[in-house]
């Protein structure tokens, strides 16, 4: 069982930033970020999960289109936790924010909500103009 816990979110102006965080109390023994693929997600009111960035077990990023050059991955390995820096935001990006797992993912790039087997509670992001 892997249990993720979003933190980090808040209400901000437009051009501001926020630092989200994705952390893990795994009780398999050994599990760690590092073996899994871990992909972030917005949902918006009335609208559909949104991918928003993922980073695999060799480390590979990748982010969608609307967020590349303003949100950056980093993972603190020691503490096993990732972070998800929100930078230049913007109203648009007011949702709900979710972190999600796949173990053993290898050095796929998974972008679908269906790829992912465990999920955080979100955390709440509110950017005003």
């Amino acid at each position: 069982q892997v249990h993720l816990e979003e933190s980090g979110g808040g209400s901000v102006q437009a051009g501001g930033s926020l630092r989200l965080s994705c952390a893990t109390s795994e009780y398999t023994s050994g599990w760690t970020f590092g073996g899994a693929c871990i992909g972030w997600f917005r949902q918006a009111p009335g609208q559909q999960l949104e991918w928003l960035s993922s980073i695999n077990s060799v480390r590979y990023i990748s982010y969608a289109d609307s967020v590349k050059g303003r949100f950056t991955i980093s993972q603190d390995t020691a503490k096993n936790t990732l972070h998800l820096q929100l930078n230049i935001l913007k109203p648009e990006d007011t949702a709900m924010y979710y972190c999600a797992a796949y173990l053993g993912c290898g050095s796929a790039t998974l972008r679908s909500r269906y790829d992912y087997t465990y999920w955080g509670q979100g955390t709440q992001v509110t950017v005003s103009s």
